[in-house]
């Protein structure tokens, strides 16, 4: 009953599409004006991809300490290596430029050696005051020693802080308006303002300023982004236009895909600012895929339209032909390649649901685009010449066609046992896979923020901050000498973790108090005795200048909350869960729960969770990529063995990948995993196409097994070729990308649809071919449900 329904509707289809050219093109346009006016509400991310849903222990505890200390990642830090600045001229200049950045509205306060103060105490109030370290510009050379041997060697306070006293290395860290941070006001600070004033300052000094911090390479790596959008969509549609123009030897098809693939391109960007989307590292991959995913539509029907001229030479019945008979078949295939991306959407994470919804709403658009354009331009042209056929005529393609028909008939063992080989040795790789958390392992390598990453991370232990927060459960209960000293022995601990800073508390705040109490003697930088902690915390209280605004840093309002503050180097993830539970032992052994409530938190932990559940949640939907492609195989065929048969060559190719992987050391991650769910979406058109094919063939040959596959593979492999070959290279223009995330997007789906197209080119057909007795009549194969190719289908081969 589907299948009649469907035989009388695409025929009607092809009527009213022709009938209405004219309406239908102005529609389009339309369309494209009102998409194109869209266009102003897109913007790009100024925000951290929301990974972990609301509802996470670690989104809650984050909320938590946000809420109470504000946002934590809002530094950027500055630092020069370089034995020529401890000298007046360059010395002076570096504090210069300390003021300039605090001058900024943008910017809430600094920490430079400009404005860093030393506390003092003051002996007649028995109070403590912030004084400047350095009172005047220093003229000499001398002088300029004498403070920084001082800072060096008798401010422990400000180790790892502003300096780092084995390199010498200096450091100025500018903490970023928290108003701002999730904002467009952000990047204009960091890319315009802040490289201005860097830029002028190193061609002055021809000193090399080193500038990080999370505001920072967000601001550059959303910039990397949208440089890099530009160039996937050139990229991608000079690709697939010379592979185009090489298959069909005609400007005008060519220029006609074009046409269709750039309004597709439009429309992509027109949803994303109708649905107010934020252009992310992964939607920014949509209009290029759109171009990749089109092109073989349009080769779909332009190779249909000029194989019907080519047979009767009658425009108008080439041209319904290439409606009702084709427009089944790229439905189907859409329709399965936009499920692969639309498994994405019953994820929790925002980032990749937002992207599920864009590129599977955008493929259907494509479809239609497709299926509408292309003929109707070709309504108003003249006939193809015979040179535009001469396509139809390759003899290399023949000899492909030969080839694999001559595998599938005389070497079915080789293709086995070569299948079983491969397969034993993927799975060995497989078992060579790891997980990865690293947070820049995908930042563009040769940039000069990736590079700088590196120089932080060696100077100052990292860049991503890890928190820990103590609630004592009692009004100022993290000033009590006991939780002061439960709090500096996890310090200690997290200080011998080498991946971790020295981490930052109300516990060094104290130590500097003792210090300055007993007139800045060095070794008496350290906790307070329950005696003097008494006189000191009364001194700290008392003192209005300075010591209040120091303890807001570290403490909350009333004394009850207090933050350690760490930072992490970059690191892979199982030694990040290595860390991360070394911490909690101790936190564990050092705070008993029933007294305290304390818990991890911060960037670098988000990070780490967001990655495990991320890739967790992927696999899902790999799975439901694959369970919902079954289902619709199953409606398509109605036969469950139908169904295994054209998983195995669909299935072995993310095996074969998944293989590739772990002997190549590619790590699972986010970019990764994607692959697999995007690949299987797309490669089972192919088996979709030659299965209905091989049906059909049965049917006209009464059900003669190898006749009928052979007739199958000669009609259906070429349109395989073409369109496998469009994508390996079309994805393949990701491979120039600078982030490896995408990079290895593109080079892993690239090789998995070629190792697809292989695979449902010979293994399919030579499983139908071994196992005929079994499947190879009515009651297995029955007729589809939906006529995918009409019984007077010409295929896309070459005559």
């Amino acid at each position: 009953m589907v299948a009649k329904l469907t035989k009388g509707f695409w025929p009607k289809v092809a009527r009213i599409i022709l009938r209405n050219r004219i309406l239908i093109l102005l529609g389009v346009a339309g369309i494209t004006v009102f998409l194109a006016m869209q266009w102003k509400n897109m913007r790009f991310s100024n925000t951290e991809a929301n990974i972990l849903p609301d509802d996470h222990p670690a989104t809650v505890q984050y909320k938590s300490f946000t809420k109470i200390f504000g946002e934590e990642g809002n530094a950027i830090v500055l630092a020069i290596r370089d034995s020529s600045l401890f000298t007046p001229k360059k010395f002076n200049r570096w504090n210069t430029l300390s003021k300039q950045l605090e001058a900024f509205p943008e910017v809430d306060y600094v920490i430079s050696l400009e404005n860093l103060k030393e506390l003092i105490k003051d002996n007649e109030t028995q109070t403590f005051t912030m004084e400047p370290l350095i009172s005047a510009p220093p003229k000499t050379k001398q002088e300029i020693d004498s403070l920084t041997k001082h800072l060096f060697t008798e401010l422990p306070f400000y180790d790892n802080l502003v300096y780092n006293p084995k390199s010498g290395t200096i450091q100025t860290v500018v903490y970023l308006d928290k108003d701002i941070m999730n904002t467009a006001v952000r990047n204009e600070f960091i890319l315009n303002d802040l490289g201005e004033l860097v830029e002028n300052f190193e061609e002055e000094t021809q000193m090399d300023v080193h500038v990080s911090g999370m505001p920072y390479i967000r601001t550059w790596n959303t910039k990397s982004i949208v440089d890099e959008i530009g160039l996937f969509i050139v990229g991608a549609l000079l690709v697939t236009s010379i592979i185009f123009f090489f298959f069909f030897r005609s400007f005008r098809a060519t220029l006609i895909s074009m046409c269709v693939v750039i309004i597709g391109v439009m429309w992509a960007f027109g949803i994303l600012g109708l649905l107010q989307y934020e252009i992310t590292i992964l939607t920014a991959l949509i209009p290029p895929l759109i171009i990749v995913i089109g092109i073989p539509n349009c080769i779909f029907l332009i190779n249909k339209y000029q194989q019907e001229v080519k047979k009767h030479g009658n425009q108008a019945l080439s041209l319904q032909r290439v409606i009702s008979k084709i427009g089944n078949a790229t439905l189907m295939t859409n329709i399965t390649t936009a499920s692969g991306f639309a498994t994405f959407i019953i994820l929790d994470s925002d980032l990749l649901k937002e992207f599920g919804i864009v590129a599977s709403i955008n493929i259907i658009g494509i479809f239609i685009l497709s299926l509408l354009i292309i003929p109707i331009i070709y309504s108003f042209m003249p006939l193809p010449k015979t040179k535009h056929l001469k396509h139809l005529n390759k003899k290399w393609m023949d000899l492909f066609v030969n080839w694999m028909e001559n595998m599938v008939r005389n070497h079915r063992i080789a293709v086995y046992i070569t299948t079983v080989a491969v397969l034993v040795l993927s799975i060995i790789g497989i078992y060579q896979m790891r997980i990865t958390g690293s947070r820049i392992e995908d930042l563009p390598k040769k940039s000069h923020f990736y590079k700088d990453i590196q120089f932080f991370e060696a100077e100052f232990d990292g860049i991503m901050p890890m928190e820990i927060v103590v609630d004592s459960k009692r009004k100022n209960g993290v000033v009590k000498p006991a939780t002061l000293k439960r709090m500096d022995r996890l310090g200690s601990v997290i200080d011998e973790i080498p991946e971790l800073s020295r981490p930052v508390s109300i516990v060094d705040l104290v130590k500097y108090s003792k210090q300055a109490f007993y007139n800045g003697i060095p070794k008496y930088y350290q906790l307070p005795t329950s005696q003097e902690n008494t006189f000191i915390m009364n001194a700290v209280q008392k003192s209005s200048t300075g010591g209040t605004d120091l303890l807001q840093s570290f403490v909350d309002s009333t004394g009850q909350t207090a933050r350690l503050t760490t930072y992490m180097r970059d690191v892979k993830i199982d030694r990040m869960e290595e860390i991360e539970k070394d911490v909690q032992q101790a936190i564990t052994k050092e705070f008993p729960a029933d007294r305290y409530n304390v818990f991890m938190t911060g960037k670098a932990l988000l990070f780490l969770k967001g990655t495990k559940y991320l890739v967790k949640n992927l696999l899902l939907s790999l799975a439901l990529a694959i369970g919902l492609i079954s289902l619709f195989m199953a409606y398509l065929f109605r036969s469950f063995k139908m169904v295994i048969i054209s998983l195995v060559p669909n299935l072995l190719p993310l095996v074969i990948t998944a293989g590739v992987m772990g002997y190549l050391g590619v790590p699972i991650k986010p970019s990764t995993i994607l692959v697999f769910s995007i690949a299987f979406g797309i490669s089972v058109d192919d088996t979709i196409h030659f299965l209905a094919k091989y049906r059909q063939e049965l049917s006209t040959h009464r059900w003669h097994i190898k006749r009928s596959v052979y007739a199958a593979l000669r009609e259906t492999g070429v349109s395989m070729f073409y369109t496998s070959i469009v994508l390996f290279f079309g994805f393949s223009v990701f491979i120039i990308s600078s982030f490896g995330g995408t990079k290895a997007l593109g080079g892993l789906v690239s090789a998995t649809l070629l190792f697809a197209m292989l695979s449902n080119l010979i293994l399919l057909p030579s499983l139908l071919l071994s196992l005929e007795r079994s499947i190879a009549n009515k009651q297995v194969l029955k007729k589809p449900q939906i006529d995918i190719l009409p019984k007077d289908e010409d295929s896309l081969k070459d005559k």
